[in-house]
């Protein structure tokens, strides 16, 4: 593990050796949601970074820091702890929100360049400015039924979230990542994730970066996130 700033400890793998790959999971799951990759990387000759996010995980989980500011801040201590440089950041959904913020407060000294695979960026609600944006309403109601049966709303929708072929002991696996998060914690980064405006920061991105979206995602369409 290592700590951040507010004493918080982070559960960190580091595998390998060589051109470092970085990777920030998304919302409500682990680092374990990119195992193969971490897999197929190390073996492939490359160092393999990956961390649990704060109240995910092996992580610690305090009730506060949730914001996209600590979170950038974490990504960095860990990149500082672990003296990652030339690194090649991947991040998917909420954390790619987070590797936009990490660059824009900290910097790309340690950073070669990008991916964001399915991104939450660059703002999911809808704003006067941003009228093709979700209206924060349903989001509220999301919320809301979470307080009630978490557990259930995850089941009940995760079927878009797979392609056909996959087996249900892999749907199951996931699920049970997700169902073990804190509500609280799962409602907090949610709201982090939904509220996030990155346009201008990602503007200011110069590092390489690589956008991967499809056009099947019905937690991040494409057409508010990928796209543009």
């Amino acid at each position: 593990t290592i700590q951040t700033a507010d004493g918080t400890q982070l559960f960190v793998k580091d595998w390998g050796s060589g051109r470092p790959l970085v990777f920030v999971h998304s919302w409500a799951v682990t680092n374990d949601i990119w195992q193969y990759q971490h897999a197929h990387f190390a073996a492939a000759g490359h160092r393999v970074v990956a961390f649990d996010r704060r109240g995910h995980g092996r992580s610690d989980q305090p009730d506060t820091g949730y914001d996209l500011d600590t979170l950038a801040d974490d990504l960095a201590r860990v990149l500082a702890a672990r003296d990652v440089r030339d690194a090649t950041l991947i991040g998917h959904s909420l954390g790619c929100a987070e590797i936009v913020r990490y660059l824009t407060r900290h910097g790309a000294g340690r950073v070669a360049r990008i991916a964001l695979v399915a991104p939450t960026t660059p703002l999911l609600r809808k704003t006067a400015d941003n009228p093709d944006g979700i209206d924060d309403a349903l989001f509220e109601a999301t919320r809301a039924t979470w307080l009630r049966d978490f557990p259930a709303w995850v089941a009940d929708n995760a079927p878009p979230f797979f392609v056909p072929e996959t087996s249900r002991a892999m749907i199951d696996w996931a699920i049970a990542q997700i169902t073990r998060i804190p509500v609280a914690i799962a409602i907090a980064c949610n709201k982090t994730g939904t509220d996030a405006d990155t346009r201008a920061e990602l503007a200011a991105i110069t590092v390489p970066a690589l956008v991967i979206h499809g056009t099947h995602d019905v937690s991040a369409p494409i057409a508010l996130t990928g796209a543009p």
